[in-house]
């Protein structure tokens, strides 16, 4: 049986905490769901703020909802040495002693002194999909990905299993350019 699971890029954005988005638009501010996720629950939003580092910025980066308990920015690593911030590769959430950046936004900044990471290629599954592939959260596995003309392995991919899942690979801009990622590409679990 081919383990076969959907390819998605996510592009750089930031996950906002309470105290954070009450900065950065103002006290007990609620987040504009734009449009929907494959992840449940997850979405993008209307707002967006700028990421400010010591060389350059980006001044209209996305942030997902809803809100988290810590705030977080995910950058490719091409991201992060344009605009001279230190991002070092790590799972979500994993944020300790990780880049510092500042955030702008219509209503306040602040300055972050962890939270900016790349984040590392991962897998969500649904206990369903686990057992049916034979996977374990935290198991580290390959994906084959046959593009045309860029087809790559990609190694070191964690997997991440939970009911609140939808299976889903998540790789970032720079390796979605690697291997020539397209909307709806599927790569399989070897």
């Amino acid at each position: 049986m081919k383990k076969e699971v959907l390819v998605e890029t996510s592009a750089r954005h930031v996950h906002v905490s309470r105290e954070a988005l009450d900065i950065l638009f103002g006290e007990g501010y609620e987040l504009t769901r734009k449009k929907d996720l494959s992840q449940p629950g997850q979405y993008s939003c209307e707002e967006r703020v700028a990421v400010v580092g010591s060389k350059s910025s980006f001044p209209a980066v996305s942030i997902l909802g809803p809100i988290r308990p810590a705030t977080q920015v995910e950058l490719s690593l091409t991201d992060a040495r344009s605009i001279g911030v230190t991002a070092p590769v790590r799972e979500s959430g994993d944020i300790e002693g990780s880049g510092s950046c500042k955030l702008v936004g219509p209503k306040g900044e602040i300055e972050i002194e962890c939270g900016v990471i790349a984040a590392k290629r991962h897998i969500h599954a649904t206990p369903e999909d686990a057992e049916k592939y034979g996977l374990e959260d935290k198991q580290v596995v390959s994906v084959k990905i046959d593009s045309n003309g860029r087809k790559l392995v990609f190694d070191d991919v964690v997997v991440r299993v939970s009911p609140k899942f939808a299976l889903a690979m998540h790789i970032d801009t720079d390796e979605s350019n690697a291997c020539g990622a397209v909307p709806g590409m599927m790569g399989e679990i070897i």
